[in-house]
């Protein structure tokens, strides 16, 4: 763990960190161990995608550390808005699935830094100071991975029909929802299962998920 001090003495100024994490063990651990680095403080804790912003405006992290899979809503969709909401804060998406179309989205959302949960707490610590000092911390392996797999194929209306079909609902169901006529929203699932490669709309679901399209 980090213990040293400027060779002036002077105590190490703080860096506040927002941790978004929906398993209590692993954000308790985390918290933990990130309070031992001298110069880190998580500074708020939250277990839902909804908290986030609301969270974070009112602590003014220095980073968010943001899970993508989050129950109300994804980590992704959080860090859009912090880029807009909060300009100062700096985003490290951190997550089980280190999936090349994850880390183009995070990317994409205006994410500083994108690690998975495997690593250790010291290369994460360092992350978290680096993505604040302005780099760009990313896996090189799974940053070479994300050029060769190319850009994410569906379109924003693929992705929201493909979205819907999660639960089971039917075509006139998704229509509904999205404002969008059924032949419209047939159109989109047709075009999706033919990008996934796929033979149905619950094939393309999935295999747009393990993808990290989603």
């Amino acid at each position: 763990m980090a213990d040293e001090m400027p060779a002036d003495g002077r105590p190490l100024p703080q860096v506040k960190v927002l941790l978004a994490e929906d398993q209590g063990m692993m954000r308790g651990a985390l918290a933990l161990l990130l309070g031992m680095e001298e110069d880190l403080e998580v500074v708020a804790q939250v277990a839902a995608g909804d908290e986030i912003v609301d969270t974070a405006l009112t602590h003014r992290p220095d980073v968010a550390l943001l899970d993508i899979e989050l129950p109300g809503r994804s980590g992704l969709d959080a860090a859009a808005e912090l880029r807009d909401r909060l300009p100062g804060c700096r985003v490290l998406v951190l997550t089980t699935f280190g999936r090349p179309g994850y880390l183009r989205r995070a990317m994409e959302a205006g994410a500083s830094g994108f690690m998975v949960k495997d690593g250790p707490v010291e290369d994460l610590a360092g992350a978290i100071r680096r993505v604040l000092a302005g780099e760009t911390v990313v896996d090189p392996a799974l940053a070479a991975a994300a050029l060769s797999a190319g850009p994410n194929p569906l379109t924003a209306r693929e992705r929201d029909v493909l979205e819907g079909s999660a639960d089971g609902a039917t075509v006139a169901d998704i229509a509904t929802r999205l404002h969008l006529s059924e032949s419209t929203v047939r159109n989109y699932l047709s075009s999706a299962i033919g990008k996934t490669g796929t033979r149905n709309r619950m094939e393309a679901l999935r295999e747009a998920r393990q993808q990290g399209w989603l």
